[in-house]
């Protein structure tokens, strides 16, 4: 390789170089000028991204599917040595043992999410037909008005079907018009939701889903009382919270700036990180600038039960206001005992969001609903607010 090499500064051809690194034999220095330079051309890996404690560069640790994980190398960083310190002896000793265990450096991930990864949990279409069932129509708003609005069971509502109003139905005939309806009530929420407040609150529960935990996310106004998202997800990671937010920030107005009000779950701060970058992006490439085009989302994190700190005094009402929601969801699936499909899941959940925005009156909105429509105040019965909702869903499919 040496025989092709010449000196970069006077071309010196290989016999005026020798190797000045000993056995390594990647440096060469020329006899005639004492030019030092290196054999092959060395591949620099510029710097990304920076430690905000030391200003350290962080280098790439883990790279997976959906997202690289950076570290910051320096023993000296004030965060590395400030979380090493709140280690107790034993977990010190453990430490020095299994250092593996224990994230004590800084640490950035980059999220690779595309838009497919961001979508919506949403029913899917049902194979009943809501247009061709053999009984009259407004049978389906009495459905839901039981099942959903007065939160019995399938069973239930069949019982009740058939001993006070005389239809015969199968417990089977009222979950497959749910989920048909729930197709078309999906849609109605997202086409209707309108502007988000200022302040939003957003929490996860669980449920079972074919014996398996499963995860709920919710995020609620603060003044409106309008659940501004819903997304059922297998895990409590960055990924289902991420959009999970997206959903609840997506009708912002531009310069509204949004504050998110979570637990200590830490995939909420993640995914808001991630959010706000995507937003600097789109922004810089519509307007060539280096500012974002709306105010970045901002988040506080209320922890525990009780007031260990400031920041969780001051929004703590917000965290009771989603736990509440929470509470009314579990009763309203409380008869389902569980589920034994995803799709179900998803779609008594979507059901449930529509019964809570646009028919459920609230205590704290002087017994308004978080969503008034005046063609739905125009109509006295509830089975008949249910099916106008799914004839006005239906003209957006």
């Amino acid at each position: 390789m040496i025989a092709s090499a010449t000196c970069p500064r006077c071309e010196a051809p290989a016999d005026y170089l020798y190797f000045n690194d000993g056995k390594q034999r990647s440096q060469l220095r020329c006899k005639v000028c004492d030019e030092l330079f290196q054999l092959g051309k060395r591949h620099r890996i510029q710097t990304k991204y920076w430690c905000p404690h030391c200003q350290a560069a962080l280098f790439r640790w883990k790279v997976r599917p959906l997202e690289t994980i950076y570290k910051c190398p320096n023993d000296n960083c004030p965060a590395y040595r400030r979380a090493k310190n709140q280690l107790s002896d034993d977990e010190k000793k453990l430490q020095q043992e299994r250092s593996s265990q224990f994230k004590l450096h800084y640490q950035y991930r980059e999220h690779h999410y595309t838009e497919s990864h961001l979508q919506h949990a949403a029913p899917t279409p049902s194979r009943v037909d809501l247009g061709k069932i053999h009984h009259p129509p407004h049978l389906v708003g009495l459905i839901l008005a039981f099942h959903v609005s007065f939160a019995l069971g399938a069973r239930k509502t069949a019982q009740v079907l058939r001993q006070i109003f005389g239809i015969t139905i199968s417990y089977q005939t009222v979950l497959n018009y749910a989920e048909a309806a729930a197709y078309y009530c999906h849609l109605f929420n997202e086409a209707n939701k309108g502007g988000i407040d200022d302040h939003s609150a957003g929490d996860e529960t669980y449920i079972k889903i074919c014996g398996q935990h499963a995860y709920v996310f919710f995020f609620i106004s603060a003044v409106r009382r309008t659940i501004t998202a819903y997304h059922v997800a297998d895990s409590r990671g960055t990924l289902p919270a991420t959009v999970a937010m997206r959903e609840a920030t997506r009708t912002a107005r531009p310069d509204q700036a949004v504050v998110l009000i979570t637990d200590g779950n830490p995939a909420y701060p993640d995914g808001i990180h991630f959010l706000n970058a995507q937003s600097r992006r789109i922004g810089t490439s519509l307007t060539g600038a280096e500012t974002p085009t709306t105010p970045p989302l901002t988040h506080h994190k209320v922890i525990g039960l009780q007031n260990l700190d400031s920041e969780s005094e001051e929004f703590r009402p917000y965290k009771q206001l989603i736990e509440r929601l929470n509470r009314t969801y579990k009763y309203h699936i409380r008869a389902a005992n569980g589920f034994g499909a995803w799709n179900g899941a998803i779609a008594l959940t979507a059901l449930f969001v529509t019964h809570y925005n646009f028919l459920r009156p609230h205590l704290a909105l002087r017994y308004n609903v978080p969503i008034p429509r005046d063609d739905l105040a125009a109509i006295s019965l509830l089975q008949n607010q249910w099916c106008h909702i799914i004839d006005s869903a239906a003209q957006l499919a």
